[in-house]
């Protein structure tokens, strides 16, 4: 044995390497969570990176059953988050397909609360009902619905919710009045939706909206079917396949107040990662202040002496 001291060229090389490696895990990560936009996935995010860090853990003690069991739960979670958020990992790959991955950063404009956007429908399903003027609209609430699950997607609108451009749609002149309105949190997606028919035997007084609406409930457990009867004027709400009708607008708003789309409190993730950057800023210039009191305190101490 010579005596001389490991070789330890190869460590600043290392270091670069793994640095970019976790840098660019990271910016990964961070354009995921933008795309979903969404605060509660970024503790989903946090638990699914524990338990891969544990996986981790896990094959350096040589935990070898552990570590198949925490392998298996990373994939089970990383297959059950693909699938939740599958519309928003599809506009992340059709963003980052056009080269337009930017537009992740572009500010987003504060959502309007709950109760604006609720308001805005029960007002327009009032005076839809009033004018007896047919109409069918679908409400997320929990989770992305997948588009694939109508027989047609309709014409893409991406509007604010507003009573009147749910009236103008539902006008009996417009292209559109026939389908069905599909609406995201505090957005209308697109109109002139066809829907799947539900196979039920049900009532003659109920038309094709109706069957609609319970068609694509019975298929999709995360959403909402509002129906307007275009010959009684009658207001329903279908769920899971289920008509509760006839409503009154009170009973809408309150059914709606219950149920409706968690969708429209969603707080982007962008705007929590600033707040965190600034609470870390602040926290940093306070302790470097603190520090720099207490050296000068110190250094005016000594001088006394």
């Amino acid at each position: 044995m010579s005596g001389e001291p490991p070789d330890h060229r190869w460590m600043p090389s290392e270091l670069i390497h793994n640095s970019l490696d976790i840098g660019l895990v990271l910016l990964l990560t961070y354009l995921m969570l933008l795309a979903i936009g969404e605060r509660r996935t970024l503790w989903m995010v946090r638990g699914l990176i524990i338990v891969m860090l544990a996986a981790v853990i896990s094959e350096k003690l040589q935990l070898t059953l552990l570590n198949f069991v925490l392998e298996k739960l990373v994939l089970g979670a990383a297959v059950a988050m693909a699938v939740i958020f599958q519309g928003e990992f599809r506009r992340f790959l059709e963003l980052l397909g056009r080269g337009q991955i930017l537009k992740l950063f572009q500010g987003r404009r504060p959502a309007p609360k709950v109760d604006s956007v609720i308001d805005e429908i029960v007002d327009a399903v009032k005076e839809l009902s009033q004018n007896r003027t047919g109409a069918l609209m679908v409400l997320e609430t929990f989770a992305s619905v997948d588009g694939r699950v109508f027989v047609n997607s309709g014409v893409p609108l991406d509007g604010e919710v507003s009573k009147e451009l749910i009236q103008t749609i539902f006008q009996p002149k417009t292209l559109l009045h026939d389908g069905a309105v599909f609406i995201r949190g505090s957005r209308i997606i697109s109109a002139g939706v066809i829907l799947p028919l539900s196979e039920q035997t049900t009532s003659r007084q109920l038309g094709t909206r109706h069957r609609a609406a319970m068609g694509i409930t019975e298929r999709v457990d995360n959403c909402l079917c509002i129906i307007v009867s275009e010959e009684t004027g009658s207001i329903s709400l279908a769920e899971r396949g289920v008509l509760d009708r006839p409503l009154t607008s009170s009973k809408l708003k309150e059914l709606l107040e219950q149920r409706f789309s968690l969708l429209v409190e969603r707080e982007s993730v962008a705007p929590a990662w600033g707040v965190l950057s600034r609470t870390i800023r602040g926290k940093v210039r306070n302790l470097l202040q603190k520090r720099t009191v207490n050296g000068s305190s110190s250094n005016s101490s000594e001088d006394k002496k």
